[in-house]
């Protein structure tokens, strides 16, 4: 007898749900597209984040022991704490700019979620453009 589609899904792994565990937080995945740019001390990302010291703390204390991210401490005076990925945390660096590149075509050029190639057959008018015009003409 085969397993229930439900059963069969529990027990095969899912690399999406697993990753999306590690990273999914929207502070983690703040942080770690900040630090794709360079190392940055805990005040920067604070700033660059907005997160509150006590949520930037327990997520860059999440991703460190996750191994996304370095943390390097300078006790020069003033003493400072840098934060960087890790090459773990650098290979997510292509996900970030495909998620750009999407954000780009699907929320940024188009609004209301239409389908950019259908947007850009009727010349980028929308109904509301439309129906302004016709307002317009009366």
């Amino acid at each position: 007898m085969s397993p229930e589609p439900d059963e069969k899904s529990d027990q095969e792994p899912c690399s999406v749900i697993d990753s999306l565990e590690q990273i999914g937080s929207k502070w983690r995945l703040i942080v770690l597209h900040d630090l794709q740019e360079d190392e940055k001390r805990f005040n920067e990302l604070k700033r660059s984040t907005d997160a509150s010291s006590r949520t930037l703390s327990r997520v860059l204390d999440d991703l460190q022991e996750l191994g996304f991210v370095n943390r390097r401490l300078e006790e020069d005076a003033p003493v400072a704490t840098f934060y960087s990925l890790t090459p773990k945390g650098r290979s997510l660096c292509p996900v970030f700019d495909e998620i750009d590149a999407w954000a780009d075509e699907w929320l940024h050029a188009t609004p209301t979620g239409a389908d950019p190639a259908t947007v850009a057959a009727d010349g980028g008018s929308s109904n509301v453009e439309d129906e302004q015009s016709d307002e317009a003409a009366e």
